[in-house]
């Protein structure tokens, strides 16, 4: 006697079927799973803080020891200086944060770009030739970086992520899946 299954409901799974399309996945393997998602961390930016705290400080230091005659007038010119100088650090803060979103599945590597026009485009981890990492002095004691990815994709052959939170760990992700998918496909990491 057969099972009735009711109507919209997957069929179970005949453990000892041949598969429908021999050398193509299975629904099983075919389960694509999100490993990370991010976007531009503000860690990135902290030596350009830091410059900003500098200059902000040292320049009416400056000024007071050098220039102590100058009128009210220079003082507003430096304020307005100094402010113009932090509005235009905060600008590039929210653009690089709103600009761009990653994610990364178990098969593939979403990259979200654009502020008013958004454009998303897809890279197969299978395509991912190389993947590396690089931090400045400063990123390395935060743990932020700027990741590259190397691959056979015709629109982005070069992928530059900057400010990338935990980046030794992302990378690592990123090569994992690369790896994973690579054998999961029957293909051998050395050949492509």
């Amino acid at each position: 006697m057969t099972e009735q299954v009711p109507a919209g409901e997957p069929l179970p799974p005949n453990p000892g079927a041949a598969p429908a399309f021999p050398g193509v996945p299975s629904r099983e393997d075919d389960i694509e799973e999100e490993l990370w998602s991010g976007h531009y961390s503000g860690k990135a930016m902290v030596g350009m803080w830091v410059l900003g705290g500098v200059l902000t400080v040292v320049i009416p230091v400056l000024m007071a020891l050098f220039a102590p005659d100058w009128g009210g007038s220079a003082w507003l010119i430096v304020a307005g200086v100094l402010a113009v100088l932090w509005l235009g650090m905060l600008l590039k803060y929210a653009y690089e944060r709103l600009n761009a979103r990653y994610r990364l599945t178990t098969q593939r590597f979403f990259h979200e770009a654009g502020i008013l026009r958004r454009t998303t485009d897809r890279i197969e981890v299978i395509d991912m030739d190389d993947i590396t990492f690089e931090q400045g002095i400063v990123e390395r004691m935060l743990g932020v970086g700027t990741i590259k990815i190397s691959s056979s994709d015709l629109t982005h052959p070069q992928l530059m992520l900057p400010g990338i939170d935990n980046v030794s760990h992302v990378a690592g992700l990123m090569d994992s899946a690369r790896r994973k998918e690579r054998l999961r496909r029957g293909i051998h990491i050395e050949a492509v």
